[in-house]
């Protein structure tokens, strides 16, 4: 592949992502109403060589006691850790991507995550052997309104449909099955969304349609997740609400800390620390082996991270 070819596209996807962190940012502005996102601008590498990003982070809000919208422009050379993760050989690598956390202050309103990334391996001359795709959005409720679930997964079945419909069931599998405490018996950290990774673009053709695959998943997550915000933010809530949104908080961290390829790949690739547990909410419980009362709104929640099901009809 042409190398100018290759930066066109390259720099048409780190432009979206940094749109969408704008639009995204702004509506969330909006939304709470009193707390603004505050940019850190930050370089990787020495003298900013192996690239870095702009990280928005709004805290204490009115809505979001955490939110978390960030945008990473990175490269460097292929590490040994990196072989050990990723399909890759000796060379270099690129990798743009946005990747946000909003953790509410209301327990009624769902915790939500998503992230959209490109990928490039280069062997030693610099031709591009590898390149791709991955990312999704996830819902992570502390208590169980169907209807919201279904909007949220209505949703982004809708912006996937146009690109074959069994793409929308498959990757709501493999969200299902990624974001999982399997440690804790396959307990999903919360009811899921899509999750996708390593779609290859091998010819222009498929890049293309990729790249509008990836931009529409992006462009849908503002409407799959205000509504809710709109329709639960104002719900009365006590100290025992407060106390099971932090416990199911701890079962966040334990996944991002856990299993999260993402947050693994950062930490191993001396990525910005800050910027990747940025995710992690601000206070969590651990009791020792805490179980809500059967049949309780709590456990209502919980049975539906122990059981997948279909939202969608």
């Amino acid at each position: 592949m042409k190398k100018e070819a290759t930066n066109a596209f390259r720099q048409q996807w780190i432009e979206y992502v940094y749109g969408l962190q704008d639009r995204i940012c702004k509506a969330l502005e909006a939304e709470d109403g009193r707390a603004v996102f505050k940019e850190d601008n930050w370089q990787r590498g020495e003298n900013g060589k192996g690239g870095g990003g702009h990280s928005r982070i709004m805290e204490n809000g009115a809505v979001f006691e955490k939110a978390g919208v960030n945008v990473s422009v990175v490269y460097g050379h292929i590490t040994e850790k990196m072989k050990q993760v990723l399909p890759v050989n000796e060379g270099t690598w690129f990798a743009c991507g946005i990747s946000l956390v909003l953790h509410p202050e209301n327990p009624f309103v769902p915790t939500t995550h998503a992230n959209w990334r490109y990928f490039e391996a280069h062997d030693e001359e610099g031709t591009v052997t590898h390149r791709w795709f991955g990312g999704g959005a996830d819902l992570t409720p502390y208590y169980l309104f169907e209807e919201d679930v279904t909007h949220f997964h209505t949703t982004l079945k809708e912006a996937i449909d146009p690109f074959g419909l069994e793409l929308y069931p498959k990757y709501k599998q493999q969200c299902d099955a990624y974001f999982s405490n399997k440690h804790r018996e396959n307990e999903m950290r919360g009811v899921g969304g899509v999750f996708y990774d390593h779609l290859y673009l091998n010819n222009e053709e498929e890049a293309a349609r990729l790249l509008a695959f990836q931009k529409a998943n992006g462009d849908a997550f503002l409407d799959a997740y205000l509504p809710l915000v709109r329709k639960r933010r104002n719900t009365s809530y006590d100290a025992e609400n407060k106390k099971w949104q932090e416990i199911r908080r701890g079962r966040y961290v334990e996944f991002n800390l856990i299993h999260d390829r993402g947050t693994i790949f950062g930490l191993k690739t001396n990525g910005r620390t800050e910027s990747i547990l940025m995710s992690l909410p601000p206070t969590v419980r651990f009791i020792y082996n805490y179980e809500p009362e059967p049949g309780s709104l709590e456990d209502k929640l919980l049975q539906a991270c122990k059981h997948p099901r279909d939202w969608v009809v």
